[in-house]
């Protein structure tokens, strides 16, 4: 004979204050979890968007980053020679030949910070359709000028339009806010790539290209013919979007080991706590136990009841984490990227392996939790359990 659920839940509720303290660890771990989760997803999200599907890199081989990387004005030149590069309808190349650079720059609440600045070419919006202006102008490749992305105007001195930044021994004027819908192109500051080149007396070298591709389907065509060409063996071409995801490696698995430690010392508490809330459950129940026993019901109908009773506990737990969690999506945070060794802003991002992993990990914290418990009440003797004792 089974026990009804409504006997469960009712069992819960006339406990409410050790269920509400217990239902609140157990949220609060998993607000942790999903919170550690949805940073290293943020992250990878970012960087992932960063760049088009149908764009490829090129960087000089074994290049951790763009800053050390460096392409000559003769291998540019070999490049523009191979096939399947898309054109304008003025029949230019879409082609951007880059220098990237760190500089450094203060803080609105204290200290400071790396940025990137891109040099880019005048085809930018065909290579990055997604970059739109939201605010000022675009830059006047003939002058100093700077575009910011959006991620940066609230948080940085001098990064707001119509202010002035010195580098390289120069003014720079920010004359415009840009967005990237998020991706990571958001944190940077770009201007042309010719200024840049002439203010850090780097002639014509740039750190990458990047090149639309005619088609998507010629990518196995141009990379063929990219490592075919002696010439550019010291160089290797990547999709972009896979070179910017790789970007995010090392920081998206640093914080989900840190993270996941964090959560492992957390859930060690919220399982204890659970544990107890069963035990004084049958604690204090152990007349009742006794009665149901005597009325017919099987041990191991006492023993699901308590288990399910400390799942019930553990998934209200889960889905009051995940709802607290699902907020942290309209905060951003900024950090170092270590591969790039410049400032980084994301947002936590939610997804539904996020939230089927935090259920997850709920339902084994209730099972471990009640498990002992459960078996506990399910073996109590009925007579001295009718006594009381």
């Amino acid at each position: 004979m089974k026990i009804p659920l409504k006997y469960t839940i009712k069992s819960l509720m006339t406990r409410k204050l050790t269920t509400i303290i217990t239902v609140s660890g157990v949220a609060m771990v998993v607000f942790v979890f999903a919170a550690v989760l949805m940073m290293s997803y943020g992250v990878q999200k970012t960087l992932v968007s960063t760049g088009e599907v149908d764009n490829v890199m090129i960087l000089r081989k074994s290049s951790q980053s763009e800053i050390s990387s460096i392409i000559g004005g003769d291998t540019q030149n070999i490049i523009r020679t191979l096939p399947h590069i898309a054109k304008t309808s003025n029949n230019q190349q879409i082609i951007s030949t880059e220098p990237v650079v760190i500089i450094n720059l203060e803080i609105k609440s204290g200290g400071v910070s790396n940025l990137t600045v891109r040099g880019v070419s005048p085809v930018i919006q065909e290579v990055r359709p997604k970059m739109k202006i939201i605010s000022g102008r675009m830059f006047n490749p003939a002058l100093r000028e700077l575009i910011v992305g959006e991620k940066l105007i609230s948080r940085f001195e001098g990064a707001q339009v119509g202010k002035k930044i010195r580098f390289a021994a120069d003014d720079w004027t920010v004359v415009g806010v840009f967005t990237t819908d998020g991706s990571g192109f958001d944190s940077e500051f770009w201007g042309d790539a010719n200024q840049l080149l002439e203010a850090f007396n780097r002639s014509n070298s740039v750190s990458t290209m990047t090149i639309k591709l005619d088609n998507l389907a010629n990518y196995d065509n141009f990379k063929r013919a990219f490592e075919t060409d002696r010439r550019l063996q010291q160089f290797e071409v990547k999709p972009e979007q896979k070179f910017f995801e790789e970007q995010s490696q090392f920081l998206s698995g640093f914080i989900s080991i840190l993270g996941t430690f964090i959560t492992i010392v957390f859930s060690f508490g919220a399982t204890i706590g659970a544990a107890i809330t069963m035990y004084a459950a049958v604690a204090n129940r152990t007349v009742e136990i006794g009665t149901l026993r005597s009325l017919g019901f099987a041990r191991r109908s006492i023993l699901s009841s308590f288990l399910f009773e400390s799942i019930i506990i553990a998934m209200t737990g889960a889905i009051l984490g995940l709802f607290l969690a699902s907020f942290l999506q309209f905060f951003s945070i900024s950090t170092l990227n270590f591969n790039s060794f410049s400032e980084l802003s994301f947002s936590f991002a939610l997804s539904t392996e996020i939230f089927i992993s935090s259920l997850i990990f709920a339902l084994i914290m209730g099972l471990i939790g009640g498990f002992a418990p459960a078996v506990r009440a399910s073996r109590l003797n009925i007579v001295s359990a009718l006594r009381g004792l």
